[in-house]
């Protein structure tokens, strides 16, 4: 779980239950995170309330500090709630994208096959 959260909110009174919401949100994106990366994970979230000509009034944007990266995700919408929903899903593809290039791709049967070739090099 990401324990270090931050939330902050700019014209925006962070109560209770959103609090909690982000917190539930945020904390699942570990599973997406390396085993070495878990523990040094931290998040900021920011959330601002905005009045712009097209109708979005409220705007989340989290950035999560892993070791060697920065992410960081933004969306707007109508409801709080909903930009922090399509925000952890932006995340959590950039997390499996980052989970895939760090992580060593050896399978089981990999390394399997592997011990089987050296095996029977070594009775050879």
């Amino acid at each position: 779980m990401i324990n270090q959260i931050s939330i902050t909110g700019i014209k925006f009174t962070v109560d209770d239950t959103t609090k909690r919401y982000v917190i539930k949100k945020i904390s699942k994106l570990d599973r997406y995170l390396p085993r070495h990366a878990r523990k040094t994970a931290s998040a900021e979230v920011v959330l601002k309330e905005v009045n712009r000509a097209h109708g979005n009034k409220y705007e989340a944007e989290v950035i999560i500090k892993i070791p060697n990266k920065i992410l960081t995700a933004k969306d707007s919408t109508v409801n709080m709630l909903a930009a922090l929903d399509i925000v952890e899903a932006k995340l959590a593809a950039q997390l499996h994208k980052y989970k895939s290039s760090v992580t060593d791709h050896t399978g089981r049967h990999a390394m399997l096959a592997r011990l089987k070739r050296s095996y029977a090099r070594d009775a050879a």
